[in-house]
């Protein structure tokens, strides 16, 4: 019967800790610590944080906490205090039975640096448990002539306690007959025996009552008790003996339930009752006559529960025989237990990274791994490993530990998740094994820039274009994730033409799509070089950037643009002389045109669009010349009309035209003769108006005259003061005489003119070229007459009238130089046609 004592107080307890000697030990590289079992809830063990070299916040700050392998938390950290405490009420006797020494290992995870601390925790066992025996009362039989010293082993007291609180002692209540002898056995244990002092008699009384006491060494001192009935009956002269004395055995651990083990056997010589052995177990643990069954007629031991060899390696019993008068004899069996590998190995994840930076440096560490194997020998041993394709290794630590770590640097673009399968493995035959998955996602970091798919790009557009429209779309990729993906657009600063890029072009920071700002124009820009940056969000950003070649297209927008002959700005019409002597194919004069467009948008082609005489003209087609088509003959108008067109090769073709008013005549007199024959009358106010301009020509020129004559006699009187014209650098010296008197001095004057004469065949307007004189200190001399700088005004007869004339072009005449200036002299002062002719 269980008889339990008071539970301690508290400050008993505390008292008792401090007589143990609560300390902290450092043995073998471990933390070392001792506490009372049965002690309340969060019980102080030892100050862990000061033990580990932190402070009392470091350890949430550090995620310390404690790490068990295969049993319930026994104790707990105190993160206020740092302290570690009891989880809750510990029993040694649960944890470590009858082992002298209970020691709960663990370990202590630092986890921000995946450290582990080794602790051991002895459990101080407490006088917290009674002797106690297996039944209350046992009854033998012994026969009256039983001779004094026979033995009776009696049950063994079990007192779950260690040390001094386990069974010290047993005591038997006084008997004349009998008394109690306790054997030492070699493992420390005691087995109380009754001896028989003195004869029994039946007679004298039948039945003999004692009580045997079992008590520990504890305080207070704990005891049990048992009732032992002694029947005194008639003789039996033999008692029942095993064939062995002790029985062994091995079974593997997995024996089948029921299975016949062993089977005992004792004989006894006697003959009837006292010879009929039944057979007992004889102070077995508890525990093991759970699991064992003895047939008590036959001997035969089976299991009736499965064998553990991970809790038992051998199972220990003691088998009584007894006949039918009384007497007993005892053999002892051993069941040794055979491990076989029937555990595969157990892998706890310690401490587990589920998700790293792509830049985590080789070696760091991402899991802790622990893997433990219940079975012995090489069952037990077991090796641990992962797919070699993936960029961790393991490192065996101490105690079955092991650290996964990486091997080499991991990279998001190529592998964003692993899933990492960790092997453990024993060495049994066959092996067993235990797989467990790791899930490590890889976070992704600013090591990529946004990439174009090409290092170049050039497109096309037509000019003209709409502001606003889409030129092109530039597209980068960026092999990150996130934010460090988000690519955005921009122009990389320029100028084009003295004017920003950002005032031609701008792109979407978003989409990267370029649109055009304005509208443009081939003729004055023909392409556009930028560069596109693509910048991602990442911090720090990268960025790249890629040329981006913009050709604008020409189209055919603009028109041919005559450039001679060059229309008057007052409208009038231009007039080429062509002599009555020319030859078919004789050139007339020439067209030249331009057009702002390139390629064949500029191919010009020439063409007469309308003729005043049909036959009479030609124009090369792509020249512009126009020739004569036959000869002139004199029936031939003096005028003939030509319109000219000039058209390029564009689609659509767009052309430009030119009149050109061809003067037929062999000389000058007989253009101004001709001209001044088919002179179409005009209005009075014309007439008039010419003769006044006739007068105001004839009075500027004399006056002009007068005045060069005043000249030329200041230079010839300077010509004769030699060393003045030397030192003002005058280049008169060695210049004959004859070029500035009489018809020569003429000629100087008539050389600093233009020898252009502009016709018109009608008059109601007229151009008048006033000569340019030269007004420097050295004479013109005879070489210079052939060259002319003319000057075209035009002054506007009818103001009031604001009529609008044609223009009139001029015609070159060469006629010599020294004949042509007399000539134009003469004329100028007695033609009677002056009205029609202006210089």
């Amino acid at each position: 019967m269980v008889i339990r004592g008071k539970q301690l107080s508290r400050s008993e307890l505390f008292l008792l800790c401090l007589f143990l000697g609560l300390s902290l030990e450092s043995w073998a590289g471990k933390i070392r610590y001792t506490v009372p079992e049965e002690t309340d809830k969060a019980f102080f063990v030892g100050n862990i944080a000061e033990d580990l070299g932190l402070q009392p916040q470091e350890l949430t700050e550090r995620r310390v906490r404690i790490v068990s392998r295969g049993r319930m938390q026994l104790f707990a950290l105190n993160p206020r205090s740092g302290s570690l405490v009891t989880a809750g009420r510990i029993d040694r006797e649960e944890l470590c039975a009858q082992s002298v020494q209970c020691l709960v290992s663990f370990n202590i995870l630092v986890e921000d640096k995946m450290k582990l601390f080794p602790v051991e925790v002895e459990i101080i066992d407490i006088n917290d448990n009674t002797p106690q025996f297996k039944l209350e009362e046992v009854e033998f039989k012994m026969n009256e002539i039983t001779i004094p010293g026979t033995r009776i082993p009696l049950p063994l007291g079990q007192d779950l306690d260690v040390g001094m609180n386990s069974l010290q002692n047993y005591q038997l209540s006084s008997n004349p007959h009998f008394s109690l002898d306790v054997q030492q056995e070699v493992d420390g244990s005691q087995h109380p025996e009754m001896v028989l002092q003195s004869p029994l008699d039946r007679e004298e009384e039948a039945v003999h009552h004692l009580l045997l006491t079992a008590s520990d060494g504890g305080n207070p001192v704990r005891s049990g008790t048992l009732r032992i009935h002694v029947q005194v009956v008639d003789a039996n002269d033999n008692p029942p003996a095993f064939t062995q004395a002790q029985y062994h055995m091995s079974v593997p651990e997995n024996v089948p339930l029921g299975t016949r083990l062993l089977t005992v056997k004792a004989t006894d010589p006697d003959e009837g009752v006292n010879g009929e052995v039944t057979y007992s177990f004889h102070n077995i643990d508890h525990k093991i006559a759970q699991i064992f069954q003895l047939d008590s007629y036959t001997g035969e031991i089976s299991n009736k529960e499965a064998l553990d060899f991970e809790e038992y390696k051998i199972y220990s019993m003691e088998i009584q025989a007894q006949d039918g008068a009384g007497l007993m004899a005892r053999a002892k069996v051993l069941v040794k237990v055979l491990d076989i590998n029937d555990n595969a190995p157990e892998v706890t994840m310690t401490s587990v990274t589920t998700s790293v930076p792509e830049n985590f440096p080789p070696g760091a560490i991402i899991a802790l791994i622990s893997v433990h194997d219940q079975d012995s020998g090489g069952n037990g041993e077991t090796t641990c490993s992962i797919p070699g394709n993936l960029p961790f290794k393991l490192e065996k630590l101490d105690d079955n530990y092991y650290h996964l770590v990486t091997e080499r640097t991991l990279d998001r673009e190529l592998t964003s998740r692993y899933n990492i399968t960790v092997t453990a493995t024993d060495q049994g035959i066959p092996a067993l094994s235990t797989e467990t998955h790791i899930s490590l996602q890889v976070t992704d970091i600013n090591d990529n820039p946004p990439v174009f798919p090409q290092d170049s790009y050039s497109t096309f557009i037509p000019e003209n274009n709409p502001r606003g429209a889409s030129l092109f779309s530039a597209t980068a990729h960026d092999a990150d994730s996130n934010e460090n993906a988000q690519v955005t657009y921009s122009l990389v600063e320029d100028t084009i033409q003295g004017a920003p890029l950002t005032s031609y072009v701008s792109i979407n920071s978003d989409t990267g799509v370029l649109y055009a700002l304005q509208s443009f124009d081939y003729e004055q820009l023909q392409d556009l070089q930028l560069r596109v940056m693509a910048c991602d969000s990442g911090d720090p950003p990268l960025s790249s950037n890629v040329s981006l070649s913009l050709f604008v297209l020409d189209q055919n927008d603009n028109a041919p643009e005559v450039l001679y002959p060059a229309l008057p700005t007052d409208g009038s019409t231009g007039v080429e002389l062509a002599p009555r002597s020319a030859e078919p194919g004789y050139l007339v004069t020439k067209v030249v045109a331009v057009d702002r467009d390139s390629g064949q948008n500029a191919w010009l082609s020439y063409r007469l669009l309308k003729a005043s005489e049909p036959g009479l003209f030609a124009v090369g087609l792509h020249t512009g010349e126009v020739r004569t088509a036959r000869a002139l003959l004199d029936r031939d108008a003096l005028k003939q009309s030509l319109v000219v067109a000039v058209q390029d090769h564009g689609q659509p073709p767009l052309s430009a035209t030119v009149t050109l008013t061809v003067a037929v005549a062999d000389s000058i007199p007989d253009v101004l003769a001709d001209l001044g024959s088919i002179r179409t009358p005009g209005d009075p106010d014309d007439s008039d108006l010419t003769l006044y301009l006739v007068v105001a020509v004839a009075a500027v020129s004399c006056v002009f005259l007068a005045f060069v004559i005043v000249l030329l006699a200041l230079r010839l009187r300077r010509w004769h003061a030699s060393r003045l014209l030397q030192a003002s650098g005058g280049g008169l010296v060695g210049v004959p005489a004859s070029h500035f008197v009489g018809v020569d001095g003429v000629r100087a004057f008539l050389q600093t003119y233009s020898h252009e004469v502009s016709l018109t065949a009608d008059s109601r307007e007229s151009h008048v070229i006033f000569p340019q004189p030269n007004y420097a200190d050295t004479l013109i001399s005879q070489e210079s007459c052939g060259k002319s700088e003319p000057l075209l005004i035009t002054q506007d007869l009818l103001e009031d009238k604001k009529e609008t004339f044609s223009q009139v072009n001029f015609l070159k005449i060469y006629l010599g130089k020294e004949n042509y200036c007399i000539y134009l002299l003469s004329f100028l002062t007695t033609n009677s046609s002056i009205s029609h002719i202006f210089l």
